[in-house]
């Protein structure tokens, strides 16, 4: 673990060896892969940096080492200078384990180095409008709630949805029928705000900081909190796109 000093305020998740997109990926680190001449990972950086955040996170397994060496320990966006730039801490789940601990495990490890509340957002996803605002990690934090996560509509490859948002802004999962769900199911973002206590309470069998690199999936954390009502839900209607294939990518960079 490399540790900056700071606890940061935002993880990004940066392991993942992103295999829908081969070939681009067999030398280059999906999110060093570009979206309009600028890489992944950096449109992500810059939208926290004009939020006046100061310290990321970023967890890397796969060509982790491009990603370290391509952003260093801290990171400014050239229209940004005015403001202070992010320091970058570095999760080397390569270098520790050999391989990525998969979302949950990974934020486990990173755990005893991040603010409480804090922010988790995938390399991945391209979502440049989005407000991550100091206040809803306030607002989060005065709640019984243990996270916040954000849904969007259903992409095209994903329409069956993963979770939906019952009237009192609290994630639940679609009641269906034979026919179809009763209530709207949408897709989960990745975007999202912890709590240390929703991975205390969800991934307690896992020591605290995974000392041993255990795997383990965020999606049966995730359900299991939607049982308890202990989810905030709130649904993003700006533009977002999941980058996972050759294809997506071209068609993004075509917009």
């Amino acid at each position: 673990m490399n540790n900056a000093g700071s606890k940061a305020q935002v993880m990004v998740l940066a392991a993942g060896r992103g295999e829908r997109m081969r070939p681009l990926t067999e030398h280059t680190p999906k999110p060093l892969l570009k979206v309009h001449n600028k890489a992944l990972i950096e449109w992500t950086l810059q939208a926290f940096q004009a939020q006046g955040y100061t310290s990321v996170l970023i967890n890397t397994a796969w060509l982790g080492a491009q990603i370290r060496e391509t952003l260093g320990s801290a990171f400014s966006a050239s229209h940004l200078l005015a403001q202070s730039p992010l320091q970058i801490q570095y999760s080397c789940e390569d270098l520790d384990f050999g391989a990525a601990l998969e979302t949950a495990g990974g934020i486990v490890r990173a755990l005893p180095f991040l603010s409480d509340p804090f922010w988790v957002v995938a390399a991945d996803a391209f979502c440049p409008s989005f407000d991550f605002a100091p206040s809803l990690m306030t607002t989060l934090k005065a709640c019984a709630q243990l996270g916040h996560i954000w849904l969007v509509d259903n992409p095209p490859h994903h329409p069956k949805g993963d979770f939906c948002r019952d009237s009192n802004g609290l994630a639940a999962m679609p009641a269906c029928s034979s026919v179809e769900p009763v209530s709207p199911s949408l897709t989960f973002s990745t975007i999202a705000l912890y709590k240390h206590a929703f991975f205390e309470t969800y991934a307690k069998d896992i020591p605290f900081a995974n000392p041993t690199g255990v795997k383990l999936p965020l999606g049966p954390l995730l359900k299991n909190a939607i049982k308890d009502r202990a989810l905030l839900a709130s649904q993003f209607n700006g533009q977002w796109v999941d980058v996972g294939t050759p294809e997506r990518l071209a068609l993004l960079n075509q917009l």
